[in-house]
């Protein structure tokens, strides 16, 4: 009943929305008598404001129309290459006439970004992929809105979501010979499952994985939203974040945890953040400082831009990784497309070097929770374990932003890029050298320039073998 209640004061409010919006042009139009009066900056800018809080936020576009590879204006064209019930995979495929820069295309890396389906849409991933664009080949899980999907093409499981990244690195590999592969935020633990049953199966996995900010260990370091997962039962969440879709969408009767509910979540972890931020929209509108109004603008047209979840989806996501902790126990089993139940063993990863990279004020995936995958994954040798704090970086910041561009990034690409010279080439722990009682890998934090750093232990690899 509250979605349906949510949905009638949305098409109530939505006439109001369009009247502010008309009055905010009428009176801040520079040729309207109106506009003369002295107040017509500051009433047209209270109906901006009331017209942006009143509005109804649809998926934004990622827009990336080109990005720049070594000073040459390379066009980028996004397509779906491959359109699955709940999830799209995107390419941002690059053109260019020039010669030379075309070759180094070619030749770069292949990275697919599985974006997170936790609340907001994969578009909040924009600044990763253009900066991503300007060295790799980028393809990206582009999660749909659950409220969009029919019931007929039936229920979407976590199960699903690992059976989904699996797809869609085989498909990579098929076309390019293998992949990299980079999660951000809640998909490192669906993803670290997917390389984890692909190991033990005997299967190719990718060249790296790069895990940004993400509950691997929940147990550690846990923020506030870690501790509504762990202390509320199931049943809470089922009987009170659980609605029906109403009728007037595709996916009507489809069991979600609704987007206007989450956003409502993002909003209350800092009331008094958005509040001034609101307040100093209005502030820049009276002022004309139209720079830091679109930059109010562009966020807030992504941070208010929320999908449905389907609520098994979410449901066992809340169970597995943040009350039962069943990949750092060992216990998770996941139903494969023949519905069979396989262990996730991330200890079979033997031919995939690791990067974690945390955020020193992350607020949403506290420390050591994604550093904890290289315990994990223990079958790695330790010198393909890396691992990079990011200083003054809160969440966001690891991921968009100056933090993410300036410091983030060239350790990413570097760690790609080394790795990505052997084209998947062994890094298997020799026989002769495991030892049963070894102890868990070093994890190398990344102070040092990371392509110095990598020479020295490629060097130390050489020696060992």
């Amino acid at each position: 009943m509250l979605y349906q209640i949510f949905e009638t004061q949305r098409s109530l409010m939505e006439p109001f929305a369009d009247f502010a919006q008309a009055a905010s042009k009428l009176y801040g139009q520079t040729n309207s008598p109106i506009s003369q009066n002295p107040m017509a900056q500051r009433v047209s800018a209270g109906y901006d404001l009331l017209y942006r809080l009143g509005k109804d936020y649809e998926k934004p576009a990622f827009g990336i129309k080109s990005v720049e590879v070594e000073g040459t204006e390379v066009a980028i064209h996004e397509r779906i290459e491959m359109d699955k019930p709940f999830c799209e995979l995107r390419r941002f495929k690059r053109f260019t006439d020039d010669a030379a820069t075309l070759t180094k295309l070619k030749a770069q890396p292949v990275v697919l970004i599985v974006a997170p389906l936790s609340g907001h849409y994969a578009t909040l991933l924009r600044d990763t992929v253009k900066t991503m664009l300007k060295d790799h080949k980028v393809y990206i899980t582009d999660w749909k809105n659950a409220r969009l999907v029919p019931l007929s093409e039936g229920e979407f499981h976590l199960d699903d979501y690992v059976n989904y990244v699996q797809e869609f690195i085989r498909d990579l590999q098929s076309k390019y010979g293998n992949c990299h592969i980079m999660s951000v935020c809640q998909p490192t633990v669906p993803v670290l499952a997917a390389v984890s049953l692909m190991a033990s199966r005997g299967e190719k996995t990718p060249i790296t994985m790069t895990m940004m900010g993400g509950p691997i260990d929940a147990t550690k370091s846990p923020t506030a939203v870690n501790n509504l997962a762990m202390n509320k039962s199931h049943s809470w969440f089922e009987n009170n974040v659980i609605y029906r879709v109403p009728d007037n969408f595709p996916g009507a009767g489809r069991r979600v945890y609704p987007g206007f509910l989450q956003h409502t979540g993002f909003v209350a972890m800092n009331p008094d953040r958005h509040l001034k931020s609101h307040y100093d929209y209005f502030k820049d509108l009276i002022k004309g400082d139209n720079s830091s109004v679109d930059s109010h603008r562009d966020f807030y047209d992504e941070y208010n831009a929320v999908l449905d979840m389907d609520a098994d989806y979410y449901l066992e996501t809340i169970n597995t990784v943040f009350q039962d902790f069943k990949l750092v126990r060992g216990t998770w089993e996941i139903k494969n497309p023949e519905g069979k139940l396989e262990l996730v063993r991330p200890q079979d990863i033997r031919t995939t070097a690791l990067l974690t990279v945390e955020g020193e004020l992350d607020d949403i995936s506290g420390s050591g929770q994604t550093e904890a995958a290289h315990k994990l994954c223990s079958g790695i040798v330790r010198q393909e374990h890396h691992h990079l704090e990011a200083k003054g970086a809160g969440h966001y910041g690891i991921f968009s932003g100056r933090r993410w561009r300036d410091v983030v990034y060239p350790h990413v690409k570097s760690f790609i890029l080394e790795h990505n010279k052997g084209q998947g080439k062994s890094i298997v722990k020799p026989k002769a050298k495991v030892v049963a009682k070894k102890a868990a890998p070093v994890v190398a934090k990344a102070k040092a320039s990371p392509v110095a750093k990598k020479a020295a232990t490629k060097k130390t690899a050489t020696a060992k073998k």
